[in-house]
């Protein structure tokens, strides 16, 4: 017989098969185990829906359109009020809302209204605030009803929230901070910047 037709012994035939199997089976299990991509969840509220108080500072822009002030934010579970003003204190405009509409008022007295926050900064300020999601987004928390997806630092913050088309990047003043001090939110043709400087429960 030739040795180059020679077909193998039988039991080297079967090891072959072995190793095939084993190799084939380790592929299965890496496959198996390999890190799944993030979904959008709807997840329960990760914190309560308490009152607060906070004073910060914000700029937002869209396009030729943009606003920066200071402001004071008054949440509670049932509604919202916002004052924006200048530097030196001067106010701009008073926002106020709850579930069944929003107001605004403006320095030199006009006012104007709309179903929501959204609908309403962008028709006074020219570029739509996220009210009602940032109520929970600058507390690190997803805004309860909506898919979400959240990515965590080490600390277990929030480093990154995306919900409602927004990306939502947070920065802390130190590693041990429980809350954001600055955030950045970006929506296809918006980008807004907030800097905490207070909390007030």
């Amino acid at each position: 017989m030739n040795a180059r037709t020679a077909r193998p012994p039988a039991r080297h035939r079967d090891v072959a098969r072995s190793c095939e199997w084993l190799v084939g089976a380790a592929c299965a299990v890496l496959a198996a185990c390999a890190p799944l991509p993030p979904v959008d969840r709807v997840e329960p509220p990760a914190v309560e829906d308490a009152a607060f108080n906070i004073a910060g500072r914000l700029s937002a822009k869209r396009g030729a359109d943009a606003v920066a002030a200071n402001f004071e934010w008054t949440h509670t579970p049932l509604a919202d009020a916002i004052t924006l003003a200048t530097p030196v204190g001067q106010t701009l405009a008073r926002l106020e809302g709850d579930a069944s509409g929003a107001s605004i008022t403006l320095a030199d007295g006009k006012t104007a209204q709309a179903p929501t926050f959204d609908a309403l900064t962008e028709q006074a300020l020219g570029v739509p605030l996220p009210v009602s999601g940032l109520a929970w987004w600058i507390r690190g928390a997803p805004r309860p009803g909506t898919p979400s997806r959240i990515e965590r630092d080490r600390a277990g913050r929030a480093g990154v929230v995306r919900q409602d088309g927004w990306e939502i990047v947070y920065a802390y003043a130190d590693d041990a901070a429980p809350t954001a001090r600055r955030l950045t939110l970006a929506y296809p043709d918006v980008e807004v910047r907030i800097v905490v400087d207070a909390w007030r429960p």
